[in-house]
């Protein structure tokens, strides 16, 4: 069993719409209220305040503010479980303190569980079912379907979604028993130990020009201040650039899930490079700021991290191995692939030539194939060993027979 999150469109009616804005808002406030409800009582009574503590004072909360009521206890628990984790986050030193939100940036809320909610389609297509609003048609497909377990209704560029997790058993078909190693890069997206590359495709820099365009007209234009509504034509100027952003973020996914398909379909082992993506797209902080800059909107254009983590779950549901190398200890683009000879090279030298063996071929497919190198090493030491324990029981087992067994 495996537990998978499945997307729907929601085509909800012109009444339903403003009936589900109307609830985002009030979950909105109940998860402002919570937040300004921690800050007073730790500020003005040293008191802290915990999840328990808010969650049993929903039924008077709800008493006082009856328009609460029809949106259900547990979805009013989860927005202040979304407090809670908030909280916990910024304890951990890993976020911010927890800001007020506006109808703006939040974008719907969760059902935890069964109640108040029930998916009616068998993963293809169909409507949702959600108390005290009525039936909404969705649209979509699952490859696998399964017991849905929780929902959250989700508003994102003026669109309506439904997100669900399933409980199901993965469908996907074994792949075959190839192994390749694939190098990760910005030159190149990918390059694989077989000797093929796929080009970067480079959404954003193809949809740069575009909105380039549209935010020179906004610049001319009233943006919001502090007392100030911005104007009618300045909120015009960045829903167009939100689409072509939104729009880009489609392209990338799609190209991953076609790439990753791929890949996964034809190889059984796939070794790739640990990478530390967070250090590696951080902010510059001395100079080259610029450069830095672009670096990062190239890392991040490609999708590193989503790409990697579409292999592996592709490649594990189909029964194959996943295995990332560590490259502080390998250093696959420094390591001749042929003779195992190490040489730093430069990021200008693209060409991996080897001094003591005359081996020549590509940089990034010379990296590729040190990776698989060290995974077929990795996967031969872990059979050994597997097999020096079975050979170990077999005799134990035989000395079991023979009663000549002591006592450890």
């Amino acid at each position: 069993m495996a537990t998978k999150r499945i997307t729907f469109r929601l085509y909800p009616s012109r009444v339903q719409a403003s009936k589900m804005h109307y609830w985002r808002r009030l979950h909105k406030d109940l998860y402002n209220a919570c937040v300004e409800h921690r800050k007073t009582s730790y500020k003005k009574f040293s008191k802290s305040v915990d999840y328990f503590d808010q969650q049993n004072c929903l039924p008077e909360f709800k008493e006082f503010w009856s328009e609460y009521k029809e949106l259900g206890s547990h979805t009013l628990q989860d927005t202040v479980k979304r407090v809670d984790f908030a909280f916990k986050r910024f304890f951990k030193l890993k976020s911010g303190y927890p800001k007020f939100k506006s109808s703006r940036y939040y974008k719907g809320w969760t059902y935890p569980c069964s109640a108040g909610w029930k998916a009616c389609t068998n993963g293809k297509n169909g409507y949702l079912k959600i108390s005290n609003l009525g039936n909404l048609k969705m649209r979509g497909q699952a490859r696998d379907w399964g017991k849905p377990k929780t929902c959250t209704i989700i508003f994102k560029q003026g669109k309506w979604y439904a997100s669900i997790t399933v409980d199901c058993v993965p469908t996907r078909p074994q792949t075959n028993t190839g192994a390749i190693g694939l190098d990760f890069g910005t030159h190149h997206a990918i390059a694989d130990s077989d000797g093929n590359v796929i080009e970067n495709p480079r959404f954003i820099k193809v949809a740069q020009s575009k909105i380039s365009k549209i935010a020179k007209t906004s610049r001319r234009k009233r943006p919001p201040k502090r007392g100030v509504k911005p104007s009618r034509r300045w909120r015009k100027a960045n829903i167009a650039v939100a689409k072509i952003q939104s729009k880009v973020a489609r392209q990338r996914q799609d190209w991953q899930h076609k790439v990753s398909t791929q890949i996964v379909g034809c190889n059984s082992l796939v070794a790739t490079e640990k990478l530390n993506l967070k250090g590696m797209t951080r902010k510059s902080k001395g100079k080259r700021k610029r450069q830095k800059s672009g670096l990062n909107r190239s890392l991040l254009d490609v999708g590193i991290g989503n790409l990697k983590d579409l292999i592996k779950y592709k490649v594990t549901e189909a029964g194959g191995f996943y295995i990332e190398i560590p490259t502080v200890k390998v250093k696959p683009s420094q390591t001749c692939p042929n003779c195992g000879h190490q040489k730093k090279k430069t990021l200008a030298e693209r060409l991996h030539h080897c001094e003591k063996c005359d081996y020549q071929c590509d940089r990034d497919v010379a990296a590729a194939m040190v990776m698989l190198n060290y995974a077929r090493g990795m996967e031969r030491t872990s059979t050994d060993a597997d097999e020096s324990t079975s050979t170990g029981v077999r005799k134990l087992q035989a000395s079991c027979e023979g009663g000549s067994v002591r006592n450890v």
